[in-house]
């Protein structure tokens, strides 16, 4: 059993430290440095990250083991209604998760706080429809929340059948359930801590 699929990129930290020096040079009406932080955070080894998880399924990193008795594919009219948690919810989970995904401890960052980047930088293009258009770290480093037993087995939004993760992993993990990837429960394991907010003080 293992703790990802594949590890975080080691450009991880680097992104979230320009971006947050970005942040820095706005505070001071530097807007010039703070767009050269932005574009320099687009690192194209958390692209290939990204791209290898949420790609094409490769038979290596997306390996898919037979387990017995496992929950069935349900049809959407008997999978709990409600897909996603509500804010209070989400509020709770980021309480107990913080800004860290618990499979690959990946740094993330909310969307709203993406969009807020966006709003600031409309000059850089930073979100776009296709994933080749998308800012490297805001996509490897996209905030979501992820359901330990997929919701399309039966798994619901109680906060224990929840954790936050960042988008690659929880694309990459699809319909599967942890035992059929070969990955351990995230909450067996304590959340990673640092002071790293999410950049939610642009909020």
């Amino acid at each position: 059993m293992k703790r990802c699929l594949l590890p975080k990129s080691s450009k991880v930290i680097d992104a979230a430290h320009l971006l947050q020096s970005a942040n820095l040079f706005l505070s001071v009406n530097d807007r010039l440095s703070a767009i050269k932080c932005v574009e320099l955070a687009d690192f194209d080894s958390i692209r290939k990250r990204t791209e290898k998880l949420w790609g094409k399924r490769n038979p290596i990193i997306h390996k898919v083991f037979k387990v017995q008795s496992g929950p069935p594919l349900l049809p959407k009219q008997e999978r709990v209604p409600v897909r996603m948690p509500s804010s209070e919810e989400r509020a709770n989970l980021i309480a107990r998760d913080g800004y860290h995904c618990r499979f690959c401890e990946t740094a993330l960052i909310p969307a709203e706080v993406r969009k807020e980047f966006v709003r600031l930088f409309p000059e850089l293009s930073l979100w776009g429809r296709k994933n080749s258009e998308q800012h490297a770290a805001f996509q490897g480093m996209w905030l979501q929340f992820d359901h330990i037993l997929p919701h399309s087995r039966g798994g619901d939004n109680n906060i224990g059948n929840i954790v936050v993760t960042c988008a690659p992993c929880n694309f990459a993990r699809m319909e599967f359930t942890l035992d059929e990837l070969g990955l351990e429960n995230p909450l067996a394991h304590n959340p990673f801590r640092s002071d790293w907010d999410g950049l939610t003080r642009m909020l």
